[in-house]
């Protein structure tokens, strides 16, 4: 299918060759006849693209201090790279769109194949010949409501949603400043609620146009004369900012315009400076409107489908999506004359020629039309090729990828490619766009929208998996009941019963290499550290501090059912770690973690563990630190030596007062590369990289600090 993307790097907006998605619970796929171009955000994102990295550094200070806390912690050489990585990735465009649904996952009752629906959201409602859509995020189109008019629904819903924060009452005047597509919207709303509505732009066409709608306007500069008459010379009740302007114009005038204790609310990307001595003198509310409506930005209710009560939060976003579309219904808004300009998806980039003034012709509403025809007319193949003819060249391990997300891009793929005897065949994402844009950039024969795909695939014989935590133990069960080696990125499970699963899958399927990616094991750091101590005479006390960095509580990491939290997503790594060095397996863990305090997730935690030789290790996972400072930084003591590393960029030896210090490549070097080839080795009849009962007993480590932390006992580790 078609879909028009926009590189960060070099501005270019491209039209590509994506695979259809696949639907997987509580989502829709939705072939898509119309979506609507924002002349606001996605200019601003297209602009932004277009600038160099001077100018997108002016832009984005906060980017450029990440950017150099990184370099700090990891070296410029890495953070050049997971830069340039990161700004290379295609970046879908578009959130407003509609069309007829095709397919549903498990979960989506009433929504059924053949429904007429309006789609929105970003990364959702893009623009695409396909959209995978969620549930809260699909509102069903009336009969009488063309398709086009349906595609503005989300416009139409930012709209409604800056008005109702301004609680109006009918008979109420309003201002309506900027009479663009959101404003001509907005005036028409207003009009609709019973309000006496005055609109102003810049621009004699817009206030024409508003004029043929029936809403009295004028131009900027006669705003505030022909604004008092309209308003009998009291002031407006509230006034709407629809403008899109770095001035600080709007919000001086609307301050102007607006009635003693009246409101102002912005929903246009305006400057901010506020004039202190009108909006204090005249007592004026200010607000800020932030997107459609409730239930905007909140995962739980865009991704998961779970609803806001209506007796509590009347005006959701899926509900201020169904007035749009009973208002087109009903006639109180027309969409139809706001139409400028029609492009066919084949035609997208002179669509974006237009709205950042390339095309130097006024224009309202930018609409793409997709080729629609029979709406259940569903190709099978849902592949694209890149590379058909691309031989394995005798690699023994031939390699299909599920998950091309950025760690997988900015990270493992690159080092992929630097591995003699792995052949990449095939790469999955359930969009389409990642995997289509990591196969042409990493070598892959195809990319595909499904992992059954891979699986069938006689030509791969090992999966390595990239997706979400959530994913991984049943897509590792799967992949070792095809036949298919299995390389998973941590953790393996999430639950018991995940675990006890996979353990029973490989079980069955012995001949089938099973590895987690806890690379730091295959660090040459590590390695050194372990020749370091030899054989040990005696236990071993080992401190692992991880300087984590805080991630915010609704991030999908946080999420126990999706990323699993902190400590069985990330910290296993370091459980991993302790296992490796000790060479034997962890006997019993006590935790204790500091209060969240309304801020954090659990993930402030001190974990002691001890092993079955004796050890004792205790990782302290930190996320109340500056990040500037280092990541990890471990201690082991045993037998009159010390070994410390530092952030696997300098390994320290210390026995009888000689140091030695060791770097490796002059960078950091976390195990990666020597991870995919301990991996492919095993593949090709070497030993197993890590074994199963030492991968089996750090999951069930990682669960038991869980609960070691909630009941603030020490846990055993039974199997």
């Amino acid at each position: 299918m078609k879909q028009v993307t926009q590189n960060m790097r070099d501005g270019k907006t491209t039209i590509l060759d994506v695979p259809i998605p696949t639907p997987r619970s509580g989502v829709a796929l939705v072939k898509i006849a119309n979506s609507l171009v924002s002349a606001g955000t996605e200019r601003m994102l297209v602009e932004f693209g277009e600038k160099n990295l001077l100018g997108k550094a002016q832009s984005r200070p906060d980017l450029v201090k990440q950017v150099l806390d990184k370099i700090k912690r990891e070296g410029l050489v890495p953070t050049l790279e997971a830069t340039f990585n990161r700004l290379d990735t295609p970046m879908a465009l578009g959130y407003s769109s509609s069309g007829v649904i095709v397919e549903v996952g498990a979960g989506m009752e009433p929504f059924k194949p053949g429904d007429r629906v309006a789609c929105s959201g970003g990364n959702f409602a893009v623009h695409a010949e396909y959209n995978l859509v969620p549930k809260n995020l699909l509102t069903l189109v009336p009969e009488n409501v063309d398709l086009e008019s349906a595609a503005f629904t989300t416009l139409g819903a930012i709209a409604l949603h800056g008005f109702r924060l301004a609680q109006p009452q009918i008979g109420e005047s309003v201002a309506v400043i900027g009479l663009g597509l959101l404003g001509l919207m907005a005036a028409q709303i207003a009009t609709a609620a019973g309000c006496k509505v005055f609109g102003i732009d810049t621009q004699t066409t817009r206030v024409a146009l508003a004029n043929k709608l029936g809403i009295a306007g004028c131009l900027r500069e006669a705003a505030l004369e022909q604004g008092a008459a309209f308003s009998h010379h009291t002031g407006f009740d509230m006034v709407l900012i629809c403008a899109d302007t770095q001035s600080n114009d709007p919000i001086e005038l609307a301050g102007q315009l607006a009635r003693d204790r009246g409101k102002v609310v912005a929903t246009g990307a305006i400057g901010l400076t506020m004039p202190r001595k009108v909006y204090y003198e005249k007592e004026l509310s200010f607000i800020n409107s932030r997107s459609y409506g409730p239930g905007r930005y909140d995962p739980t209710y865009e991704e998961k489908g779970v609803d806001y009560p209506s007796s509590y939060v009347r005006w959701t976003e899926g509900r201020n999506f169904l007035t749009i579309l009973d208002l087109l219904s009903s006639g109180g808004l027309s969409v139809k004359p706001l139409v400028s300009h029609r492009f066919k998806i084949t035609e997208a980039v002179k669509a974006y020629e237009v709205i950042t003034g390339k095309a130097r012709e006024p224009f309202l509403g930018v609409v793409l039309e997709y080729p629609f025809g029979d709406s259940s007319d569903l190709p099978a193949n849902r592949r694209v090729e890149f590379n058909p003819s691309r031989q394995s060249n005798g690699s023994k391990t031939t390699v299909g990828v599920i998950g091309a997300g950025l760690y997988a891009n900015a990270t493992l793929l690159p080092v992929m490619q630097k591995v003699p005897g792995i052949a990449t065949v095939a790469i999955s994402s359930s969009n389409g766009l990642n995997a289509s844009h990591s196969a042409k950039k990493f070598g892959f024969q195809y990319a595909t929208s499904g992992e059954k795909d891979i699986l069938a695939d006689p030509n791969i014989n090992s999966v390595v998996i990239l997706t979400r935590h959530n994913n991984h133990a049943e897509l590792t069960a799967n992949a070792l009941a095809a036949g298919k080696h299995v390389f998973v990125e941590k953790p393996l499970a999430l639950t018991n019963t995940e675990l006890a699963d996979v353990v029973n899958a490989s079980n069955q399927n012995a001949d089938q290499v099973l590895m987690v990616g806890y690379n730091r094991r295959f660090s040459p750091h590590a390695i050194a550290i372990k020749q370091f101590f030899g054989i040990r005479a005696e236990p071993a006390y080992l401190h692992y501090r991880v300087n984590a960095g805080f991630i915010p509580a609704n991030h999908w990491t946080q999420d126990p059912a999706i990323g699993g939290g902190r400590v069985i997503g990330e910290a296993c790594h370091f459980m991993d770690m302790l296992v490796y060095l000790t060479g034997s397996l962890i006997h019993s863990v006590t935790a204790t973690s500091l209060p969240n305090a309304g801020k954090y997730n659990n993930d402030n935690i001190s974990m002691t563990f001890k092993f079955e030789d004796g050890s004792v290790g205790v990782v302290d996972y930190l996320a109340n630190g500056d990040k500037s400072v280092q990541k990890e930084f471990l201690e082991v003591f045993c037998g009159g030596k010390i070994a410390i590393l530092n952030d696997y960029q300098q390994t320290e030896l210390i026995h009888n007062g000689n140091r030695q210090k060791k770097t490796f490549s002059g960078r950091q070097d976390k195990g990666h590369k020597g991870g995919l080839e301990a991996f492919a080795q095993s593949v090709s009849g070497g030993p197993l990289p890590i074994s199963l009962a030492e991968l089996v007993n750090v999951s069930l480590a990682s669960f038991a600090v869980v609960r070691s932390a909630a009941s603030a006992g020490a846990v055993e580790i039974v199997e």
